[in-house]
């Protein structure tokens, strides 16, 4: 076998015992690069309608727009008033940019390693080759969790959306029937519509979801556009203000900082206020720690991975890397630079005060202190929108998590497994069922007391993503130390040693600096892992519930990783060291010195041939 005919399984790729392995192959079908045609996508022949695998139908447009629309929703929509109070604008700006910048180097480290090695759940394998897989076992748990009360989120969100309304004196808007109906009727509605939509053939959904992206990303871009129109623009006559805005809300007495941070306890009343350098540093962290959850999301580039017919292709992994990487972060800091310019952080509404969820968008804000409320309705008709698409992609990913945990062996007793890696036209319809019974906790959303402990959970599920790409670029930087190792190992040929040299010109996916973005990347997620919920302990007395829900992901990932090893060794703890196989099997090159996404001209000069290639070059970054 050469380098250029890897062999690829569609099942999770497994070092478990014997006995599963061998039950797994059984399932399996081996794939060589002869099942590829056409631009090198894999035309499936042969579909089992009842069946344990997956179909891999999903192309790279697809990929990139699962990862887009899972990402955008109300982190940015309906969390950056919150951000923006705390922080001021240009520490709510700096805060995203920080932020950006680690969740850029977390998704180089894993798509990186993917585009190397093509394996089904990149998420939960990588770690159990490099680190262990006792933390590849309790990360897949988490992950899966994380994902399932997100998607329970978003559902309550749709219904935080349905229920609007928005009153400040002057204006008055609202939904009535959303506020007459019972919030459970919405939650139920919800809910049964994200299971059919995850019940469809996986081709429709990511067309689906292509649309969907294309929708939002359009959205965003109008977003931006109409903010610098209102902050520029003469005021109409139903506007609050007489003169144009500009950077009023940037200059004194405004600052570029917010200087005062308010302390709140858990029952929204304010306790004290932090002033000065201080102030202004726990304002920053804070919109850094709220920052977090905006990004989240963005992994759903790599857990497509088991349905991506591009999975072999390595210039697809550093392509919807990049796409995702420059899309999210660029957008996101250029809809919250514009909306600082017209929304001040000291508004009621973005410290606490409004009467729902829309109400406390700055977007919505701004649109109804420049006098145009029809702007009001049809944004939080977007938001609604935006939740809604969120809890499809979160449910997605939770279930493919959950079938690829199935096909390992470790979702418990052999008849509960069997059942759960069973899908029907390639959908694990017993996963899905399964998660949706799990985001029945969305009713918790349907009063006071019980969504605040609904919020405590979501929260506690950003912890768990912290912890989950921590440990992705710690898996990378035992990676490259076994690259490293393998390269230098005499016992393997010219050919194989090709393979490992990430200054090879085919090498698929590789970013300046990445051993350095790794260690950045671990070093950020575990202080901000440590320090997310610093706030509890500036409250008297301690506020014992939220310091809970900050940290109990920390004692629950150490206590899985514990199960996994007393479930395999039992108590011989001198067997409880590191398992890491540190396997590089798979491995696979570029195909070629042309490189996708790269602009090279042909010809010199003004050409039809260089219009050409920039026209191909442009579409390649925007599809």
């Amino acid at each position: 076998m050469t380098p250029m005919q890897p062999l690829l399984w569609e099942s999770t790729m497994s070092t478990a015992t014997s006995h599963r392995s061998s039950q797994q192959s059984s399932k399996s079908r081996l794939l060589r690069e002869d099942d590829f045609v056409g631009n090198e996508k894999l035309q499936e022949t042969v579909r089992e309608r009842q069946g344990d695998s997956l179909w891999r139908t999903l192309n790279e447009r697809h990929v990139n727009m699962i990862a887009f629309t899972g990402t955008v929703g109300t982190g940015l929509f309906l969390g950056s008033g919150t951000q923006l109070a705390f922080a001021g604008p240009g520490g709510s700006v700096l805060a995203y940019v920080l932020i950006g910048s680690v969740m850029s180097s977390v998704i180089s480290c894993l798509c990186e390693m993917a585009a190397l090695m093509p394996v089904n759940g990149p998420m939960l394998e990588f770690p159990r080759r490099f680190l262990d897989r006792g933390v590849g076992f309790a990360m897949g748990w988490i992950y899966w969790f994380a994902y399932t009360v997100l998607a329970a989120h978003q559902v309550v969100q749709v219904t935080s959306c349905i229920r609007f309304h928005y009153d400040d004196g002057r204006t008055y808007l609202s939904w009535s029937t959303g506020e007459k109906v019972n919030p459970a009727v919405w939650i139920s509605m919800t809910l049964v519509v994200v299971v059919l939509v995850n019940m469809i053939k996986v081709r429709h959904f990511g067309e689906l979801e292509y649309v969907v992206g294309c929708i939002k990303m359009i959205f965003l871009v109008l977003l931006i556009i109409m903010m610098i129109t209102l902050d520029t623009m003469k005021p109409t006559s139903s506007a609050y203000y007489t003169e144009k805005l500009g950077t009023k809300y940037w200059d004194s007495p405004y600052t570029f900082f917010n200087s005062e941070y308010r302390v709140i306890t858990s029952d929204g009343e304010l306790q004290h206020v932090i002033t000065g350098t201080s102030g202004r540093l726990l304002g920053m962290w804070r919109g850094c720690v709220t920052a977090v959850f905006s990004f989240t999301g963005m992994d759903m580039v790599a857990a497509t991975a088991a349905e991506s017919r591009a999975l072999t292709d390595p210039e697809c992994m550093k392509m919807a890397a990049r796409k995702i990487t420059l899309r999210i972060i660029l957008l996101y800091s250029l809809v919250l630079l514009t909306v600082s310019f017209v929304v001040p952080y000291n508004h009621p509404f973005l410290n606490g005060g409004g009467q729902s969820a829309g109400a406390r968008s700055p977007f919505v804000i701004a649109v109804v202190e420049a006098g145009l409320p029809a702007a009001a309705h049809f944004f939080n008709a977007m938001f609604l929108f935006s939740s809604l698409t969120c809890s499809f992609d979160n449910a997605y990913v939770a279930t493919r998590v959950l079938h690829t945990l199935a096909l390992r062996g470790e979702t418990g007793p052999e008849f509960i497994t069997r059942r759960l890696r069973r899908c029907h036209s390639g959908v694990p319809t017993r996963s899905v069922f399964t998660t949706a019974a799990i985001m029945l906790i969305a009713y918790m959303g349907s009063s006071g007391a019980s969504y605040a402990r609904l919020g405590e959970l979501a929260s506690n599920c950003t912890v768990s993503f912290l912890i989950v790409y921590a440990c992705i670029c710690g898996t990378y930087m035992c990676f490259y130390r076994t690259l490293q190792d393998a390269k230098d190992s005499g016992n393997i040929s010219e050919t194989q040693a090709a393979l490992y040299d990430r200054d090879n010109p085919r090498y698929p996916y590789r970013s300046h600096g990445q051993w350095l973005r790794a260690c950045y990347g671990m070093i950020a997620c575990t202080v901000l892992l440590v320090l997310n919920g610093f706030d509890v302990f500036l409250t008297k007395p301690l506020n014992t519930r939220s310091f809970v829900a900050s940290y109990i992901s920390l004692p629950v990932f150490v206590l899985l990783i514990l199960v996994y090893k007393v479930w395999k060794h039992g108590f011989q703890i001198s067997q409880w060291f590191p398992e890491r196989s540190n396997d590089l099997r798979n491995c696979i090159q570029a195909r070629s010195d042309a490189r996708k996404g790269r602009l090279e001209f042909p010809d010199e000069g003004f050409t039809l041939e260089n219009c050409r290639v920039f026209l191909d070059w442009v579409w390649t970054w925007m599809k």
